[in-house]
Order: structure tokens, then sequence, then C-alpha cells
């Protein structure tokens, strides 16, 4: 059944304090989008925010950042009293001081917090432990990474004799407390979408940080030298956009090592997602194929060799044991056939792009197939009218005459290409809220090959703008018979 969606990051949802929660927006947000006939919300990933606050180097793939979580629910669980706002009507997320405000209340909260059998069973788990662990070691060394922490910390993992914990129980039990009200919240809110019948789509990178437990408490599955340090690193090669390639610098995987060990580092990741979404985005799809191999002694990505990856015994070991994970592959660029023989043995459905698809001529990309995904763009592209802006005079002629010769009768143009996305044949067409609030390059979230600010800081300061979109975009979703 082809369906419309939501793409937006719950940061950039509006909140009384300074960045968007687990609280009153979420349940708002799921409103518009059943009123306005969307079935979907796609987010960007929850996990602990890392290196220029980017939710794609997290410090953990199955814990969540401190910062989602919402001061009105724990004063509505009476672990909190009053609470002041904090940049309130905020455009921009501002991380260090929202984080600093928050992080009081919290800690307040925990306080009077009570332990009861859903928090002590939580607490069972072995991620939930190792990560208060992981979080704990990390403020007592100064936010460092862990190969830089002192040695009877970095090697707790290891030996857990190499240091006595019994004077951090206090920080480790806050962290607990912390990723369980978390996941409370979260699951509050799936459960809300889910009664209004709208799906929650997450997001996870394929590979994960150096600086994360992930790596930490998985040595060996990664390939790394005698001092934890990796041998080699993620990226993908030169081609026409970059002559060096990007270097990501991610650790690569150890598949030899996972494939033996039956790829219990991949199920138990992919297991403490499972029931937070009802599908998952997996980013870089490719990889599964084959992967860049850069030696990390190369300052660019130019030194690497294309490595095989075996995605199908990983997949079959997935579905064996979590049945209910439904995978989106973000297969995007220029890719070797046998990633799509590997995507549609799964029957995962693709992604297609407007900015990178769209053609004046009338020649559609989105013809062939209809398990995908249209978007107008990602968080990695610039919004749509931004983009349209810096097209050249002849193809927004051409685009316009496009437009009207179809049937595309809005004034706007962005709305037009909304309307277009939403006409394909595919089964999912998503649409960032900065494109159906028509909002310019300022509206952008993220610029790939870029670290720090403004990335990642953009957000609506009040949903009142959204619901003044709301009879345009029920139109268009009821006009594409979605």
């Amino acid at each position: 059944m082809r369906c419309a969606g939501i793409l937006v990051a719950v940061s950039a949802l509006p909140s009384k304090y300074g960045i968007g929660d687990f609280g009153n927006s979420c349940y708002e947000l799921i409103d518009f989008l059943a009123a306005t006939g969307c079935k979907v919300w796609q987010i960007l990933p929850l996990n602990p925010l890392g290196y220029g606050n980017s939710p794609y180097q997290p410090y953990s793939s199955v814990a969540m950042d401190e910062l989602y979580i919402s001061l009105d629910e724990l004063k509505k669980d009476g672990l909190l009293n009053k609470v002041p706002s904090f940049r309130a009507s905020a455009k921009k997320v501002d991380y260090e001081e929202v984080r600093k405000f928050k992080h009081q209340y919290v800690v307040e909260a925990f306080k009077n917090f009570k332990p009861n059998k859903d928090y002590k069973k939580f607490c069972e788990q072995k991620w939930v432990y190792e990560f208060a662990v992981f979080m704990t070691f990390k403020h007592l060394n100064e936010e460092k990474c862990w190969l830089e922490w002192n040695a009877k910390y970095q090697n707790w993992i290891k030996n857990r004799d190499s240091i006595s914990l019994d004077e951090y129980q206090d920080a480790i039990e806050l962290e607990m407390f912390i990723q369980y009200e978390l996941r409370r919240e979260w699951k509050k809110v799936k459960a809300y979408a889910n009664k209004k019948r709208v799906r929650l789509v997450g997001d996870m990178p394929i590979y994960v940080g150096i600086d994360s437990l992930d790596v930490w408490s998985n040595q060996a599955a990664f390939l790394l030298d005698d001092k934890s340090h990796p041998t080699f690193i993620a990226g993908v090669p030169p081609d026409y956009f970059s002559a060096t390639g990007q270097r990501w610098g991610n650790p690569l995987y150890d598949w030899e090592y996972l494939q033996q060990h039956n790829f219990d580092f991949w199920v138990e990741r992919l297991r403490g997602n499972v029931d937070l979404f009802d599908m998952l985005r997996i980013d870089h799809f490719r990889a599964f194929d084959t992967y860049w191999k850069i030696p990390a002694s190369c300052p660019t990505a130019i030194d690497g060799v294309w490595v095989e990856a075996p995605g199908y015994e990983l997949f079959d070991t997935l579905n064996k044991e979590l049945p209910n994970l439904n995978i989106i592959a973000e297969d995007l660029g220029d890719l070797r056939e046998e990633v799509y023989v590997l995507r549609d043995h799964y029957n995962f459905p693709g992604m297609k792009i407007v900015q990178f698809t769209f053609d004046p001529s009338g020649n559609s990309y989105f013809k062939d197939r209809e398990n995908m995904l249209a978007y107008t763009g990602t968080h990695d592209n610039d919004t749509i009218r931004g983009w349209y802006a810096i097209q050249k005079p002849y193809w927004k002629k051409k685009t316009r005459d496009f437009f009207k010769k179809n049937g595309y009768e809005y004034e706007n143009v962005w709305e037009n290409f909304i309307q277009y996305a939403l006409d394909t044949i595919c089964d999912y067409a998503i649409i960032p809220v900065q494109d159906i609030l028509g909002l310019t390059s300022t509206g952008r979230i993220n610029t790939p090959g870029t670290v720090g600010s403004p990335n990642w800081e953009w957000k609506l300061d009040s949903m009142k703008k959204l619901w003044e979109k709301e009879d345009f975009l029920k139109k268009a979703v009821k006009k594409s018979k979605r």
C-alpha cells in the first residue's frame, strides 16, 4: 500500500527546553501526521551524540542520548517539581548549553526515583550496565576517547578486576536510570504512533565510531592493532565529487571473526533497536556487498581496495534471529549491480532522491520499482527550495514547463516537487519537514564533509507554521492516492 510520511529529527521539534525531546511535540507531530493522512515518521539516529554533535558518530548503537529525556514527562511522574523554560523560542539547538541545563534536572529526578521491577529487569541487560560504566569512565577521563583513558579504566572491559567500581556506583546508577527513562518515554511515543496507524522509521549508520561502547566492548570484532587502534578504516574512493575520496575514519569490521561468531555483534546491535522502530534504515548499504578498505596510515581515501563482505550470510542470520526486523537499504550512488541483487534478494526497499533523479525532459527514474522510498531530499541535502534556487535559468524554465504540462499547478515550485514525489509509484514518499514548510537553504540540517555548527542545529520554534500547512499536505497526499 502506497503511503506518505515526514522526515524530521526529534531534536528539531519545538520544546520549552531548547531541543526536541520525547515530550509533547512528539505527540503533536503524530497528530499532524494522522490529520494529513501520513503514515510514516522517519527520524535520525537517537543514539548518544558524538563528535560534532553528529547522530552518525554515536557513543553507542543501542543507547539513547540524555538530551531526549522529556522534563515534562519527569514532572508528570512526580520526579520533578517546577522547571523553568530554557531557550523555548530558539530556532537552533545550542547543544552544550542545553545539555548543561537539562542534566541538573535529570540528576534531581534520579534522586527522587524509586527503583521498581521494570527498572531492575532493564538493568540486567548486558549493554545497559556496560554503557553506564563506559559513560562514567568517559566523564572521569575528561570526555576523552577510551583509547586515551587511564589504563585501569581502559582495561576494565577485558579484566573487570582491574578496578573496583564501588565508589562509582551512584554515577553508574544514574546512567542506567537515564537509559531506562529514555526507553520508557520513547516506547510511549511509539505506542501512541502505532495507535494512530503511524509507523516509526529509525536510522542506523553501518559503521560505528572508534569512541564507542560498540568498539570498546567488542574489540575482537574490528580490525585493530595490539594497542586497539584501527589498522584499516572506512570511507569511499575518489570520484567526481572528491579527488581524494572520503576518509571517514571508522574502524572496519573483522568480517571473518564475525562470521565465526555467528554475527553476534550485529544481532545484538539490531536487537537493541528492533522494538523501538517499525522499520530501520541502514546507511551505506552497499558496504554489505563490497566496502572500501583504507589503511589507517593513509591521510586520504586514495590508497584503498574494494573487499567483498558476507552480506548474504549476515542477513540470513539476522532474519533467523530477528524475524521482526524490517530494513530499508540506503542504496544511493553509483553502485555495482551486485548491490541491487543483494537488496532485492531480501526484498529490502531502496531509496530515490528527487534532487538526484528529477529530469525536466520527462524521463523518470521512478518507473521501474515500487519497493522504494521516494524523497524530495534527505538530511544530507539542501532543502528542495534551496536546491532549486541554485539551478541554471534554462533548467528552471524546463522544470516549470514540465510541471505545467503535467498538471502541477501549485504557485510555489517546491510544492510541485512535493506533489511529484508523492505521485511516484514508490510504496513510500517521505518529505522532509523543511520542504513542507518551504524553507530556503537556511533550513538545511547537515552539509556532508563539514563538521560542527551549524550542522544538526536547525529546529522548529513552534508547531504553528507546520499546522498552517495541514490543508496543503492533506490535499497533496489525497491527490496522490496514498
